[in-house]
């Protein structure tokens, strides 16, 4: 009977990674609906995008916009951080360039908007692009930056809805506090907001007054208790170090860690933000520690690796990685401070060692509060013996806040 076994396991991937078609992203609605297509008619585009903008059949929404062209035209690209086709490195400038012949303009570096003279020609924007559901993630604020460029050019813009790949019920961590509002996180959500790029985008446009014509084309078969591997859509990494469908909730884990430095969290090895390691860990107590803690939808299994680059790289180390069991009830944010208070209290030297490097450069330090949005996540962090709690009371506390203002802003054929 094993081999019915195997084959049925052959038949249930593929069936898994095909999916069977029915959930519609908004650049295929686009083309399908004839109400959102003429909104294209004797226009002159604007197309805010990169390559992880691909409809099922992995065709790009320039590729398709061209495809369907002979009433309008794409006139001008502008693309975020990671460039057109997410080669770049993090936090790495992106130039100007051509793209199929089309002007391609760099959001991320001295310039994250449209000018008013590269909008002088255009008749409509139009933003697709796969976001990851984390405001630290870069793409987030890249729309709101492009729309207050459309209302200010009193242009019409269209955001071409996706699914965010942890689902749309996520909602978890630390909001922006206006001192530190930043390409990091310009809006005040929390670090997981629990929206498509579509919710987000009506969110910004009314509670931040932006006053944008702003058109929001929804996907069709989508529902918020899905992950990306629920859709049956291909994944295309959306950046260098967002390689798989599930990374998103990785990146929400252990990111602020990462930039603390204090341990390698799997850049540099085969799983980008999920694992935490270091040569002074005991994988088998922090292991055990960790899962004491009885954090809703993860485990944590003793994990031994070498980096091959970054943060020890060639070095022995040892600590776990993270298994997420229940992605519905998981909590990325509160695990990652969970994870922070743990190794607080096992390893303080080192601990300690990690915050006086951090506390000693101030451009450490401000991107830290600019990750987190807030100067209370590293006061406990430093301050405090027992961090734990009074990071979960925050996090719960700014989910108990946000929660009413989002349900305005969720598109109902979702639920």
């Amino acid at each position: 009977m094993l081999w019915i076994r195997n084959i049925l396991f052959v038949v249930l991937l593929s069936a898994s990674f095909q999916g069977d078609g029915a959930i519609k992203v908004g650049v295929d609605l686009l083309f399908e609906k004839d109400a959102f297509h003429q909104l294209l008619n004797g226009k002159k585009i604007g197309l805010i995008t990169n390559h992880t903008a691909v409809n099922k059949d992995l065709q790009t929404t320039l590729e398709l916009l061209k495809n369907h062209s002979q009433s309008f035209e794409v006139a001008a690209i502008f693309t975020p951080e990671h460039g057109f086709y997410g080669d770049g490195y993090a936090y790495e400038t992106i130039d100007d360039g051509v793209v199929d012949g089309i002007p391609c303009y760099g959001l991320h570096g001295k310039r994250r908007r449209p000018t008013e003279e590269m909008l002088s020609s255009i008749d409509l924007l139009i933003y697709d692009i796969q976001d990851i559901g984390s405001r630290a993630y870069t793409f987030v604020a890249t729309l709101f930056y492009c729309m207050e460029a459309a209302a200010k050019s009193h242009l019409p813009m269209l955001v071409l809805d996706r699914p965010n790949p942890m689902g749309g019920n996520i909602v978890d961590g630390p909001s922006v506090e206006e001192k530190w509002r930043s390409v990091m996180g310009y809006i005040a959500i929390p670090y997981c907001y629990g929206m498509t790029i579509g919710e987000l985008a009506s969110f910004f446009n009314s509670e931040y007054q932006i006053g944008c014509e702003l058109t929001v084309i929804p996907m069709e078969g989508w529902k918020r208790g899905m992950t990306f591997q629920d859709t049956g859509l291909p994944w295309v990494p959306t950046s260098p170090q967002i390689p798989e469908a599930d990374t998103p909730f990785f990146y929400s884990t252990t990111g602020l860690i990462g930039h603390c430095s204090l341990t390698s969290i799997g850049i540099g090895y085969t799983l980008p933000f999920k694992l935490i390691g270091s040569p002074w860990i005991e994988a088998q107590k922090l292991s055990i520690a960790l899962n004491q803690q009885n954090l809703p939808g993860v485990l944590f299994q003793p994990f031994y690796f070498r980096p091959f680059f970054g943060k020890f790289k060639g070095q022995n180390c040892q600590g776990v990685r993270i298994v997420i069991t229940d992605p519905d009830t998981f909590l990325p944010v509160t695990t990652q401070f969970t994870l922070l208070g743990v190794l607080k209290n096992l390893y303080p030297a080192q601990f300690g060692e990690m915050l006086h490097a951090l506390q000693s450069s101030r451009n450490k330090v401000d991107v830290f509060k600019k990750l987190t949005g807030s100067e209370e996540v590293l006061e406990i962090i430093a301050n405090e013996k027992y961090v734990i709690w009074k990071l979960r009371e925050l996090c719960a506390r700014v989910r108990k806040e946000f929660l009413p203002i989002r349900e305005k802003y969720l598109i109902k054929s979702y639920s």
